[in-house]
């Protein structure tokens, strides 16, 4: 028959996965502090200004990170602080806007480093895990999603979820919205894993403290109906169209006053063509949405 050949028949479209309804806790976070900023984050993508705290956070993390990638006698605080240049090196690549940053915190950076060495011995542990992406679907279908800062578990099996924070240890009354974050990374894992983690422990390298949790099954419980409730709570606002601003302290921080209606301003009108379904809204999250929470 010659040289004829067969054309191949052109592949069958893969069939359209459909989204998962999903949280983080820094989403979760959001809305909690003010449903509006969350639309502003979530529904419209405003940008928003790169902010030093955030970027101290960032580099301070990643340093930390980086830090046990050495040997265990070489976790020094002499090499925590030759990490912190390569390290705003490769984020300042990654985004040039960023370059007017770091020059006026990296005393500071480097002090907070120091801390960090007053409050643990990095030579004497091993993570299992550093920048752990977790996910988990609770009974409900709704998935959970983060990134954990470190997690550590024992020879015996029982499991330490740390997380880094550039900031202060919050007053007593305000511990259980500090701890809301961790008792969300610990219900992904028990419920992933179907272990409950013995501690979180939460590092205020501002100040110094540590401030530690023990949970319990009926703690993750209480957390799971929360979430859930939280959920709901959202989704009813996106099928609304109402997010309503909650004014508080962290409006001092905020990049958005000029169009939040709390400071007589005037959202942006609300995108015509916004899915149906919150579902099928590509939520952002990242590693350093996470750490944005310091």
């Amino acid at each position: 028959m010659g040289n004829e050949t067969t054309a191949a028949a052109p592949a069958a479209p893969l069939p359209e996965v459909p989204r998962r309804r999903s949280l983080s806790p820094s989403r979760a976070g959001d809305f909690l502090t003010c449903p509006l900023l969350y639309r502003f984050r979530v529904i419209d993508r405003l940008p928003e200004p790169p902010s030093p705290v955030a970027v101290r956070g960032t580099l301070v993390h990643a340093v930390l990170e980086h830090l046990f990638d050495q040997p265990a006698p070489g976790r020094t605080p002499q090499q925590a602080h030759s990490l912190l240049a390569p390290e705003w090196e490769r984020l300042a690549a990654d985004e040039p806007e960023l370059a007017s940053l770091f020059g006026s915190d990296e005393e500071l950076m480097a002090w907070m480093l120091d801390r960090y060495f007053t409050l643990e011995d990095p030579r004497r542990i091993e993570p299992a895990h550093r920048e752990l992406c977790v996910e988990a679907d609770l009974a409900s279908g709704l998935r959970l999603r983060g990134y954990i800062d470190r997690l550590d578990v024992a020879p015996g099996g029982e499991i330490r979820i740390v997380d880094y924070k550039t900031g202060t240890a919050p007053p007593e009354e305000f511990e259980a919205r500090a701890l809301f974050q961790m008792k969300f990374y610990a219900l992904a894992i028990w419920r992933s894993q179907g272990q409950v983690p013995a501690m979180l422990q939460l590092m205020y390298l501002g100040n110094g403290e540590i401030l530690r949790y023990w949970p319990e099954e009926a703690d993750l419980l209480a957390t799971e109906r929360k979430v859930e409730a939280l959920w709901q709570a959202i989704e009813r606002a996106y099928v609304q169209r109402d997010w309503r601003p909650r004014p508080g302290r962290i409006c001092e921080w905020c990049a958005h006053q000029a169009i939040c209606p709390a400071f007589g301003g005037t959202p942006p009108p609300v995108p015509d063509d916004l899915p149906d379904s919150l579902a099928e809204v590509a939520v952002p999250e990242t590693a350093q949405d996470a750490i944005a929470s310091i």
